[in-house]
């Protein structure tokens, strides 16, 4: 029996991809993709227009395609076993409920109706995520193991700033990885197909953190400021830990029953999806090239993250590596 799906906040309205022509669900796709805001001149954070235009790009941009209903495509026995082997399922599930929660937890501490609205949304998206996923696991047969409780944060602010720091890492690789799996044909296609609007999705999500960043630290008072910034570092130290931690062995990998789960795997992951060797600098060059294609569609003046390809350009020139875009990118 399908799950269902109770209506994202904010009055949109879910739409059925099996009622739906192409022609709708293409404009449906295209308006997720590109947006601009009618205001003209600069969008300064902190000022009622930017917090206006970053509400209406969610807003607008909301894909009311429904997860629920998709047609799963069938995959030869090769290529669903090559789905089955990625060491991710569980960890993704999983990932994706902790986030709706924590972005719900945090939005409902708000005062300002905008933002609250907007990462009000962005957790519904994230629980739409984890149906997608728990959706393709029994479409094709991945077995999990039992989810975990999602308690509420107790500081709201801090799982925000993990959670939103920790989606700016996973989506500049997964942007990435997700085109060499489509080139390598390690996604058949019609998989492809199925799951680009989800990566978009994550685009758009980290456009919104990136954003609200931006205007949390225009608007905080200024004695709150400095303890600001040292939560914002403390939360990239501990990311940084968990990853590079996690790559070298000093997490056991396992999920609590024994099954190998790679938590690690947006960043390690380039070889499980292609039968040749991927350089780092071949990977770090595609990801950007990839991020910024994802972004380009939006409204310039909005915030982008930034921390991600910075490192990223900057690891390329001590490789040297001059030039950082790629000819052929994924469409």
């Amino acid at each position: 029996m399908e799950a269902e799906l109770s209506p994202p906040p904010g009055g949109l309205q879910l739409a059925s991809v099996a009622i739906l022509d192409k022609a709708l669900i293409a404009a449906a796709d295209h308006a997720a993709r590109y947006w601009t805001s009618a205001d003209p001149g600069p969008l300064r954070p902190g000022t009622e227009a930017h917090t206006r235009a970053v509400a209406h790009m969610f807003r607008e941009t909301f894909n009311p395609y429904k997860p629920t209903v998709i047609d799963w495509p069938h995959l030869d026995v090769e290529a669903r076993e090559r789905l089955i082997s990625l060491p991710i399922w569980d960890i993704a599930v999983q990932t994706e409920g902790k986030a709706r929660i924590r972005m719900l937890a945090y939005a409902h501490s708000l005062a300002d109706p905008l933002w609250r609205e907007s990462i009000e949304l962005n957790g519904w998206e994230e629980g739409r995520h984890k149906m997608v996923l728990a959706n393709l696991v029994a479409a094709y047969g991945i077995t999990l193991e039992p989810e975990p409780p999602y308690p509420p944060p107790q500081n709201t602010e801090w799982a925000y700033l993990v959670t939103g720091f920790s989606e700016c890492i996973d989506s500049f690789f997964a942007f990435g990885l997700f085109a060499l799996a489509e080139r390598s044909g390690f996604f058949p296609p019609e998989l492809v197909e199925t799951f680009e609007p989800v990566m978009q999705e994550e685009c758009r999500h980290i456009l919104l953190f990136a954003n609200w960043l931006a205007w949390h630290r225009r608007t905080i008072t200024w004695w709150r400021r400095p303890w600001f910034e040292v939560k914002v570092a403390a939360a990239w130290l501990f990311l940084g830990w968990e990853r590079i931690g996690l790559a070298r062995g000093m997490d056991d990998g396992q999920d609590g029953r024994g099954k190998p789960q790679d938590n690690n795997f947006t960043v390690t992951g380039s070889k499980a999806v292609t039968d040749g060797d991927v350089s780092i600098p071949d990977l770090l060059t595609l990801c950007l090239a990839e991020n910024d294609r994802r972004f380009a569609g939006y409204d310039t003046r909005l915030r982008r993250p930034t921390t991600m390809p910075a490192l990223a350009r900057l690891a390329l020139r001590f490789m040297g590596r001059k030039q950082p875009i790629p000819s052929g990118t994924a469409s």
